[in-house]
């Protein structure tokens, strides 16, 4: 089948009309892909082309070779060149050639040349032929390819390949990614960026890749691949979130967009080699187009000298592919990787012991061998061995003996250094069961160390090596459980968080109290409702009496509550199902004394608290928390009516020692609601007005607002009758009464009175009356409001005798 072909350029005048327009077309081409192309073939010369220029300086005019995806999933493969000045414009004249490659996107593989090899091609016409297009059924065969062109190319842009391929890479992986811009002098640089990136990408991309070797409007192309000239690639650059720019003129390399690009980088590096037949033949080795292991594993057979993360993605795509190589490649993998290198970073070493573990007792020894000098060696020499080790039998007795005479020494050096990671000791005790080398008086140390480091920073601690190390060497993993029970019995957190971010698993046989708690409490993954049932589920699991090794109830409490205080009422609960012995040897006692003292006011548990541990711990108590539980006790004994006398003495001393907020505020709570209950004492409320504490009278005055005294004053004749003869009472007292008594009279007794209905204004007039003197007068002056000023005054204290504090409430 023959592929569509289309010109357009600016035709003189003539029946069909003049200007730029289609002059040949392909019979059956529909007028929509028309409308499409004549969008896409466009040519705009340079800023700097002379106004007529000569055939020789229109040879040296960039040409546009252009590949589009049309609206239906089509392509147009397009070359637009400069023809000169005419009649047709400002711009000149230009002749568009371009075929239409109708195969829709995603049809499966596409076969036939890439469409860039068209550079250069003899089948572009520069005119519209006059006796119609020769038929073409492919792209434009190729131009003339001029290797040494190429390779010189490649040469004089080596620091910009490794990005570039990047770039082309995420081109053909994100649909949003970045378009690259390509500023050359010459159109024909730009073709061979272009040829390079189709290069390493697999051919079907390669066909679909879109791109146009020159443009005056970069802004507006939409190909993945721009080229531009010097002039119009300014003010492209930090824009990254749009374009990639790869500017020749400028000395420098542009920056490598996010992480480097270990596939861009091998590649690059095969291409300056000339050996970029390599990325042919990867192709029937990789399982994704982009694998940068089979791609680095080819070239350093090859002798071509990657750095060490091309060798580590080689070593590790080569220890999952062992059979894919044949053997004159994979010694010469083997010899490359065991090399002496500068740049040899712990990734590497790590990759190629994982090759070693893979070719043990597969390959031939004479492959192994270099790969196990190179693995035990770098471990010693680094203090950091990988997780992969050889195992003994991968050594014959000569070999195993030789490393162990020569690295003995490094071993025991790092082994007893203070300053060598734990978990790199870890790894050298490995190393040093491989080879052989008796280390067990070294054994203790480097476990306290590694216990530390994981309790310290866990995450960090049991890494791989860790992890291979507690497996293989049984002596190593009971000393650090050992160390590690006892560290998380002093702090539980800690070793909750050992089980929460690491796999550290416990076996039956692995008896540490402490540990199995915190493994229990880390499987948690929400806290439960249920605390104290926590607690001893914990309990159980240690596998330990607490009445045999008391601290394991700390640890317990540390885990469930987190070093905080449980509630009041858990710590009774925990207190009478353990008893106070466990907890005085435990030193326990404390957290169930901050329940209590740290309690909110209010919080009758704390109060019953209060008083068992008084009794119960009475010599651990210290004196800074006595005041708080006794006035807790205080609280208690005032609501349950057992308090005895002295009510206001009490809590005044008790406050004066420095209580916690808590108790404090439940004992003025507990105070306030006695002394305004039908039964309280008048000495009390006498002690009351006499102290002139202005915190105290202030807690008086909030209890007085609550709801119930609200409504009782309501409701209550005799109630309020009291209240009355209390708060009009002492006007010879402090300030702080005088201030009280005011915003009770006025605040809080006058509302309730004006609400009252005048049969039951007579009922507290009745009440006062039978309280004597001249109660039920004063009352009446006191709801007038033309007497208010005069009475207030001398409710405050304006007259020369006064009243007691009366009656049988208040």
């Amino acid at each position: 089948m023959n592929l569509a072909q289309l010109h357009y350029t600016s035709a003189p005048p003539g029946p069909d009309g003049s200007g730029f327009r289609f002059t040949a077309v392909s019979p059956g081409v529909p007028a929509a892909l028309l409308r499409e192309a004549e969008q896409l073939i466009g040519y705009e010369p340079p800023r700097d082309a002379p106004p007529r220029p000569g055939p020789q300086e229109l040879a040296g005019f960039p040409q546009a070779l252009s590949l589009n995806v049309l609206a239906d999933g089509s392509r147009l493969l397009a070359r637009s060149v400069y023809t000169g000045a005419d009649y047709s414009g400002r711009w000149g004249n230009f002749h568009a050639h371009a075929v239409h490659l109708p195969q829709p996107a995603g049809s499966g593989p596409t076969v036939g040349e890439l469409p860039i090899t068209a550079w250069g091609s003899p089948q572009w016409a520069a005119a519209t032929p006059e006796s119609g297009a020769p038929a073409l059924a492919a792209v434009p065969a190729p131009g003339r390819l001029d290797r040494a062109a190429l390779a010189a190319f490649v040469a004089a842009r080596g620091p910009w390949l490794a990005a570039f391929f990047a770039d082309v890479r995420r081109l053909g992986e994100d649909p949003d990614a970045p378009q690259v811009v390509l500023v050359e002098a010459d159109s024909e640089a730009v073709a061979r960026w272009i040829m390079l990136a189709c290069s390493v990408l697999p051919h079907q991309r390669g066909q679909w890749l879109t791109f146009t070797t020159y443009t005056r409007r970069p802004q507006l192309a939409r190909q993945q691949i721009i080229g531009v000239v010097p002039e119009d690639g300014l003010g492209l650059a930090g824009q990254e979130h749009r374009y990639r720019v790869y500017d020749a003129t400028r000395a420098a390399a542009p920056a490598a967009a996010g992480e480097p690009d270990v596939w861009a980088d091998t590649a690059a590096r095969i291409w300056q080699a000339q050996r970029q037949d390599l990325v042919a033949e990867v192709r029937r080795l990789a399982a994704g187009p982009y694998d940068a292991g089979p791609l680095a594993a080819l070239a350093l057979a090859s002798d071509i000298t990657l750095p060490s993360p091309g060798r580590t993605a080689a070593a590790d795509w080569a220890a999952g592919h062992r059979d894919a190589l044949d053997g004159v490649r994979l010694h010469a993998l083997a010899l490359a990787l065991g090399r002496p290198a500068g740049d040899r970073d712990p990734m590497e070493v790590a990759a190629t012991g994982r090759l070693l573990a893979a070719l043990d007792g597969w390959a031939p020894p004479t492959v192994c061998e270099p790969l196990v000098a190179l693995t035990l060696t770098e471990a010693v020499r680094t203090g950091a061995p990988p997780a992969a080790l050889p195992t003994a039998g991968a050594l014959g007795a000569a070999v195993r003996g030789r490393l162990a005479a020569e690295l003995e020494p490094g071993l025991r050096a790092a082994l007893g250094d203070p300053a060598t990671e734990p978990a790199h000791s870890a790894g050298l005790l490995r190393v040093a069961s491989v080879l052989g080398v008796d280390v067990s008086d070294l054994l203790p140390g480097t476990a306290r160390q590694l216990a530390l480091a994981l309790l310290t920073d866990p995450e960090r601690a049991y890494g791989a090596d860790v992890r291979a190390a507690l497996s293989e060497l049984p002596g190593l993993r009971a000393l650090v459980l050992d160390r590690l029970d006892s560290l998380a019995a002093g702090d539980p957190a800690a070793g909750r968080r050992i089980f929460e971010r690491t796999g550290l698993p416990l076996t039956a046989a692995d008896a540490r109290p402490h540990l199995r708690m915190c493994a229990e409490a880390a499987a948690v993954a929400e806290p439960a409702p249920d605390r104290v049932g926590t607690l001893n589920a914990l309990l159980t699991r240690s596998g330990v009496s607490l009445y045999a090794e008391p601290l394991v109830l700390r640890t317990a409490m540390r885990l469930v509550w987190d070093g905080d205080p449980p509630g009041a009422g858990e710590a009774g609960l925990v207190l009478m199902a353990t008893g106070a012995k466990v907890h005085r040897e435990a030193g326990t006692w404390e957290l169930l004394v901050r329940a209590a003292v740290r309690a909110p006011a209010g919080d009758t548990e704390a109060a019953e608290l209060a008083p068992e541990l008084l009794g119960q711990f009475q010599e651990e108590v210290p004196a800074r928390l006595r005041p708080s539980l006794l006035l807790l006790e205080l609280a208690r004994n005032l609501r349950s009516g057992s308090a005895g006398g002295g009510w206001v003495r009490q809590v005044l001393d008790l406050r004066s020692l420095d209580p916690e907020p808590g108790p404090r505020e439940s004992a003025y709570a507990a105070l306030c609601t006695r002394l305004l209950a039908g039964d309280r004492p008048d000495s009390e409320l006498r002690a009351l007005i006499e102290s002139n504490d202005a915190e105290l009278l202030a807690a008086y005055r909030a209890a007085a607002r609550t709801p119930a005294v609200r409504d009782r004053l309501r409701l209550d004749p005799g109630y309020a009758a009291d209240c009355f003869t209390a708060w009009s009472s002492q006007p010879q007292a402090g300030p702080a009464w005088q201030e009280a008594r005011t915003d009770l009279l006025d605040g809080v007794l006058r509302p309730a009175v004006r609400s009252l209905a005048a049969t039951e204004l007579a009922e507290v007039e009745q009440a006062l009356a039978r309280l004597g003197g001249r109660w039920a007068d004063e009352f009446r002056s006191w709801q007038r409001p033309s007497t208010f000023g005069r009475l207030r005054e001398r409710f405050a204290g304006r007259r020369s005798g006064g009243t007691g504090a009366g009656g049988n409430g208040g």
